[in-house]
């Protein structure tokens, strides 16, 4: 079932991010080396994510990859789903004299602030898998329809149930951030033969989420479906149901890892709406640098997604490059 899906029209966070401040270039060495590779030395890009797990760690990889091709310098934070750290990130890379900031943010609350304290030190800000309403304040974005990936997710079961009335469970990220925008876009895509018996938060973590589903099976033992919002938790889930001889219950997810692609192929997973955030990396470096260049430029670039089925792997987008 297609339908016509809109970006975001609201300041929204994305799924999660990559690794531990390293305060180094991208590819370890100084600017010196920098600029003997032909770079442009005085340009500094700073990175800051949202948490650590498979996701933010490609989303790095990817940037790591365009700023060593671009010759330029990338410092990296982590704010650690915290609101807080992520503030003081972004003073941090203020003062450290950054030509422009990338943010893949905690929160919506988080994300204005930080666009805020970014315009008033006139550096310019560069928003991952997000969009703003106003766009005025952001360098620019790249985005993915959050919503839109829960209504594909949504559709899926529509199709896969054939018009049968099932029972769905949908096991969240962190409230607050890209997790409500992706569950809110399943729950308004929902087709009238689904009913949602359960929601609850699995914070991006497999064992939470293993939690999260045995509660679940506990309270809904005719459960037909489950949609979860990684394929890490997603393999909790998958643990949970099958110790409660659950094995019947048909889970779609998001990301379209290797081992997400490989639980399809399994049978482990019936479904995942793939992206990949290696090229999300890359597209947020390498467009930072052209709007530094030419703010005329194209300021909001939409990143792809494909639903994968065991029919059709081999059109899977490399999730990490």
């Amino acid at each position: 079932m297609n339908r016509q899906r809109r970006l975001i029209p609201l300041l929204t966070a994305t799924i999660a991010a990559g690794l531990v401040f390293t305060g180094c270039s991208a590819s370890g060495t100084d600017s010196g080396d920098d600029a003997a590779a032909g770079g442009d030395a005085a340009t500094k890009i700073g990175f800051i994510s949202s948490a650590n797990n498979e996701w933010g760690a490609c989303l790095q990889n990817g940037m790591e990859s365009a700023a060593e091709a671009e010759g330029v310098e990338l410092l990296v934070a982590n704010s650690d789903a915290d609101a807080a750290k992520e503030t003081g990130n972004i003073e941090d890379m203020i003062a450290r004299g950054v030509d422009a900031i990338v943010l893949n943010t905690v929160s919506v609350d988080a994300m204005a602030g930080g666009i805020q304290k970014a315009n008033a030190a006139d550096v310019p800000i560069y928003l991952v898998a997000v969009v703003p309403d106003d766009l005025t304040g952001v360098l620019g974005a790249a985005v993915v329809d959050l919503p839109g990936v829960g209504g594909i997710a949504a559709d899926w079961i529509a199709e896969d149930s054939g018009g049968d009335d099932v029972n769905v469970a949908v096991i969240g990220g962190a409230p607050g951030a890209s997790s409500d925008y992706v569950v809110n876009g399943f729950k308004e895509a929902v087709a009238s033969n689904v009913t949602i018996v359960g929601e609850q938060p699995g914070m991006y973590n497999r064992g939470k989420a293993q939690e999260v589903a045995e509660n679940f099976a506990q309270s809904n033992p005719d459960l037909d479906y489950v949609f979860v919002l990684n394929e890490d938790m997603a393999f909790g889930a998958r643990s949970a149901f099958d110790a409660a001889g659950m094995d019947d219950v048909r889970i779609v997810t998001m990301n379209g890892t290797d081992d997400g692609l490989a639980a399809i192929e399994s049978g482990e997973f019936s479904a995942t709406v793939a992206d990949s955030a290696a090229n999300l990396g890359v597209t947020s470096i390498e467009n930072t640098l052209a709007l530094l260049k030419d703010v005329s430029g194209e300021k909001v670039f939409a990143m792809p997604t494909a639903l994968i089925t065991d029919a059709n792997l081999d059109e899977a987008i490399p999730f990490c490059g």
